[in-house]
């Protein structure tokens, strides 16, 4: 059986914190640092599941304000 990588995990994880109402429209992410603390990953772990989140319309970049959960457009 394969194993699911951990950028996958991670976005799986802040993607059913968004449709569960646990992150709302406007919340801001916690920084990558942080993410990287709390998941034990590199850096790069957390872009790949951030670029997944991005593509999916899940989640806006700012520069240097950071991540924050879009509006939906349901």
């Amino acid at each position: 059986m394969p194993v699911t990588p951990y950028y996958e995990r991670i976005a799986n994880e802040i993607r059913d914190r968004i449709r569960s109402g646990d992150l709302k429209a406007g919340d801001k992410l916690p920084s990558i640092s942080e993410l990287c603390a709390h998941y034990g990953v590199s850096t790069q772990v957390i872009r790949s599941a951030m670029l997944i989140l991005r593509a999916e319309g899940l989640v806006e970049g700012h520069q240097g304000r950071g991540v924050y959960v879009r509006e939906r457009g349901d």
